[in-house]
């Protein structure tokens, strides 16, 4: 349950700062800002990034206990 739960505030969190750095982006660049597009492919990206920064760490570790 603690890997579901913290999957979601990553995906959360994730939606709300890549809407929020496209935005911005999108208005300096003068590009159309599309918010669900930028809010998937940042939802996907971070969860991507953290479950694979996760099983890193965990196999260094248990690695280095042996």
């Amino acid at each position: 349950m603690k890997w579901l739960e913290s999957n979601l505030v990553v995906i959360f969190w994730s939606v709300i700062f890549g809407e929020v750095i496209g935005y911005i982006g999108g208005t300096l660049e003068q590009m159309t800002w599309e918010p669900l597009k930028i809010g998937i492919w940042m939802a996907v990206v971070a969860v991507i990034a953290v479950n694979g920064i996760t099983l890193l760490s965990r196999d260094d570790q248990a690695s280095s206990e042996k």
